[in-house]
């Protein structure tokens, strides 16, 4: 028997437009005209790392496959697929606050390990269950399964991934949509709304010609990458080049306030969103609440979301919702014009006619000026510049053939086949100098790292296991050319830091040829990547493991979790047709 709230919630697809959808039931308080509240003792002020409320099990399967030659969403053909249950994107997982999320991974390729990694959930004492192979775990081999388990601590909008090489370009990807309080009312939950880039060649073919300095897609820049050669709305639109697609259409509902859940789970690109005749108010940042804040156009880095609201104020009638590039720098695509429609109830099915105008260019910069609603302040007296620095370089001198991206000098390559979890529960500290280990204080402390780009391009940079507080971040100086290097100046950028409550998040933007100032307390036993988001620059090695509170980790996990699936990976890979050629990340 279906409850009133469990009919609505079914949601309803209408000659191919998304309307609300909701599966669960609604907790006791959150309503449209209060959705601060979610349950007895917990609502938009309770702070997620202090206390979660209980409760149910969400339980999902997904099986990997790949076909060669699949004719993708936009009617092109791709030359090498691997979805999950068959489609792109994959499932989306959906669950509430505090719910546990249980996902068994059957690897139905032929060619490929794989790995899914949980992209900004905390999975505090679960490190094991990050989905990073080399780091966390060995990745799946053809044949095998594994099924991960977390709890839906925060709450809000993410997705999913796999972490093998640059895998998920060819489609092992999904969204992610756990429902929780919100800092603004609203009356209809619109969902997810994944704008991605897309690649019709195979990924591992790309990630090979990025790293091929004596031939890139550029002419005299090595390391460049191609263009994508279409951005999807949820995995729909025309093709840019010839037939076939359509449009995705998001329905809207006249004088009601809407939920959009932006994600931007792209490969390269990143872009700034509008919506023609509306402004949207951000009401959280990647999993982290925030004080509403209108604006009418938002910049997405690579593995950044915002949840927005959309007032329905506007005549019934059709909208674009557009995606605009920046510099070609921070991403470029041969869809010049990447667009989906909103389109009110009552309005005709028709394109919209006006396109709208382009929104101020960012500069390959997302915004800082959001509040969060939960409070951090991070102490930096202790802050030494030099002892905390991550130089991040390009190199097209290290061999022949090769270009690398390196943190520190290094660039990261893991071991598939023993992972960095392995060595610490097994008591081994002789980490391969090649995993880019950083060792982390054992205690509860504020680990507060400066991060310096001596290169042009900009790098969407992500943190596995935490939240970081964005202290600060270059700008130009006035006089200096447009393009010059900005390195941290410690006289004068140490006091312009902010602590008290800046904007936390789990990716960001490092400026090219600039300078990033992140903060995140050491609560959390285990590894944990801080990795460039670009799929070609962490492929090429742009990448750094925190080991955090190692003595922490094996009362948090053990050994026993890891060998099964490390075995059957070792049965396997000496027979693997392709073998690694990058960081395996």
């Amino acid at each position: 028997m279906f409850s009133m709230w469990s009919l609505s919630a079914l949601g309803t697809l209408v000659s191919g437009l998304v309307l609300a959808e909701r599966i669960f039931a609604a907790p006791t308080c959150n309503t449209p005209s209060n959705r601060a509240c979610w349950s007895p003792g917990f609502n938009i002020n309770t702070d997620w790392e202090a206390s979660t409320p209980s409760g149910t099990i969400r339980t999902y399967t997904f099986t990997v496959t790949e076909i060669d030659n699949w004719v993708g969403p936009d009617g092109a053909i791709k030359k090498k697929a691997m979805l999950i249950n068959g489609a792109f994107p994959g499932p989306v997982i959906k669950a509430d606050w505090g719910d546990t999320i249980n996902v068994n991974v059957i690897n139905s390729m032929t060619t490929n390990g794989t790995s899914i990694h949980w992209h900004g959930f905390r999975q505090l004492n679960n490190c094991i269950n990050d989905g990073a192979n080399g780091v966390t775990e060995c990745p799946i081999p053809p044949g095998s399964s594994k099924t991960y388990s977390f709890r839906a601590t925060q709450y809000g909008t993410s997705w999913y991934h796999s972490h093998f090489g640059s895998q998920y370009a060819n489609g092992v990807s999904g969204a992610i949509q756990i429902n929780g309080p919100a800092s603004l009312p609203y009356d209809i939950d619109l969902g997810v709304f994944p704008i991605t880039d897309w690649y019709y060649g195979a990924a591992d073919q790309i990630q090979l010609r990025v790293n091929d300095r004596n031939n890139p897609f550029i002419p005299n820049a090595p390391g460049s990458p191609p263009a994508s050669d279409n951005v999807l709305f949820n995995g729909s639109n025309i093709n840019p080049s010839g037939p076939g697609g359509t449009y995705y259409k998001v329905g809207l509902t006249a004088n009601k306030r809407h939920l959009l859940r932006i994600i931007n789970p792209s490969v390269e690109n990143t872009f700034s969103v509008s919506l023609v005749g509306h402004s949207m108010t951000v009401v959280a940042a990647d999993f982290v609440p925030v004080n509403a804040f209108t604006t009418n156009s938002l910049f997405l880095g690579i593995g950044q979301r915002y949840d927005v609201t959309i007032e329905g104020n506007q005549p019934v009638g059709n909208y674009w919702f557009n995606v605009t590039f920046s510099n070609p720098i921070c991403g470029r695509s041969n869809n010049a014009n990447p667009a989906a429609i909103f389109r009110y109830a009552g309005a005709p099915n028709t394109n919209p006619t006006v396109p709208g105008t382009s929104p101020a260019d960012p500069a390959c910069q997302d915004q800082t000026n959001f509040t969060p609603i939960v409070t951090r302040t991070a102490p930096i007296a202790s802050f030494t510049p030099s002892a905390n620095d991550l130089p991040v370089t390009f190199d097209v001198n290290g061999d022949a053939t090769s270009v690398k991206w390196k943190v520190n000098n290094s660039a990261i390559r893991v071991d598939w086949s023993k992972p960095t979890l392995q060595y610490v529960l097994e008591g081994n500290s002789s980490y391969p100098r090649e995993g880019n280990i950083i060792q982390l204080p054992n205690s509860n402390v504020w680990s507060i790292w400066l991060i310096e780009n001596i290169s042009p391009v900009p790098h969407p940079m992500h943190l596995h296991g935490h939240d970081f507080l964005i202290l600060g971040r270059s700008s130009p100086l006035p006089g200096l050319p447009a393009g010059a290097p900005r390195p941290f100046n410690p006289a004068v950028d140490t006091a312009s830091l902010q602590t008290n409550n800046p904007l936390r998040r789990d990716s960001t933007m490092l400026p090219g040829f600039g300078w990033l100032v992140v903060a995140f307390k050491t609560d959390n036993p285990g590894s944990w990547l801080f990795h460039c988001h670009i799929a070609w620059h962490v492929s090429q090695g742009l990448s750094v493991q925190y080991l955090e509170r190692l003595n922490n980790i094996p009362t948090a996990m053990t050994l026993a979790t890891i060998t099964p699936n490390c075995n059957a990976w070792k049965n396997w890979y000496p027979t693997a047709p392709f073998k690694q050629y990058d960081s395996g990340l």
